[in-house]
């Protein structure tokens, strides 16, 4: 087999599966945006939910973004290098950055704080320009100078949240304090006995009483005893203090999208993109066919 039909084969296998691959990730989000009912911030049920409300600042001062200098809740940039390379140019990834900030988000009934790592997150805020410097300075020019290359080396993207923006969110949602969580006893006292002993020398002084430099099988009962109650009195402070819900991203393979796109606009691009997966594994097959027929295969 020649070594050009050796490799017409595998970028046929390649479009195949890449196509199918992003049919069948995108056919699942869909059915993911779409089978999940949008809940209230206070209703919500502990687990997978889909919120939508506004974003509002975390912290003072916000956060700048590091190519522009305007200020947001959150961004991603990325900056790219103009190769050349006889008849063969591109543009060639550099530098990319992307804000760890959590952002939070209410609606009418309550506030939910949201940690975007791991998290797909699609802004509205969307800026292309071009420059001659690593790092521009300034603001992008715009309009159609902003996408002029003229000879300049380097293009910026920069992608940005901003306080006062709708935000649709999915993903795992929890609740803290407020009195919703019940107490597994044996387990907070668990947890309460491993953090005595990290201070070991500390127990030892609580609850030896015959000072042998250990804990007879007496000492350790009043030291199970201790962190029981140690462990209600955490339970009870808990209780009281007001809820907190987050939003973070699912333990099990299910989507985390942030978007300032509302759901049918998502969910009709993912069909998009569904279908341009679903032609590009067909157009891989039918090439893969061809040349199974040309090498004999």
């Amino acid at each position: 087999m020649h070594l050009a039909s050796l490799f017409a084969l595998v970028a046929a296998c390649g479009l195949c599966l890449a196509g199918g691959w992003l049919c069948i990730s995108r056919w699942s989000r869909i059915r993911h945006l779409q089978d999940t009912p949008t809940s209230r911030i206070r209703s919500a049920a502990q687990g997978y939910v889909e919120l939508v409300g506004v974003l509002r600042e975390l912290s003072a001062p916000q956060l700048v973004a590091p190519l522009t200098g305007q200020s947001c809740l959150w961004w991603r940039y990325r900056i790219e290098e103009y190769t050349s390379s006889g008849k063969r140019h591109s543009w060639r990834v550099i530098e990319r950055g992307t804000s760890e900030a959590w952002l939070r988000l209410a609606d009418a009934t309550g506030e939910c704080l949201i940690d975007p790592q791991g998290a797909e997150v699609l802004p509205a805020f969307r800026r292309v320009w071009t420059g001659d410097l690593r790092h521009p300075r300034g603001l992008p020019a715009h309009g159609w100078l902003g996408w002029l290359n003229g000879g300049k080396k380097y293009r910026y993207i920069e992608e940005r949240l901003h306080e006062g923006e709708p935000l649709y969110a999915i993903g795992e949602f929890r609740t803290a304090g407020g009195g919703r969580q019940g107490l597994d006893l044996a387990t907070a006292r668990a947890d309460v006995i491993r953090q005595w002993k990290g201070e070991f020398a500390g127990l030892l002084q609580r609850f030896d009483s015959n000072a042998d430099g250990q804990l007879d099988e007496q000492e350790w009962r009043r030291v199970q005893l201790a962190a029981e109650l140690e462990a209600e009195d955490r339970h009870r402070a808990e209780s009281v203090a007001p809820a907190i819900n987050h939003l973070a991203r699912p333990s099990e393979s299910r989507p985390f999208l942030l978007s300032s796109h509302g759901e049918e606009v998502l969910a009709r691009r993912f069909y998009w993109q569904a279908a341009a997966g679903a032609l590009a594994c067909l157009g891989g097959a039918l090439w893969l066919a061809v040349q199974s027929g040309v090498t004999g295969w």
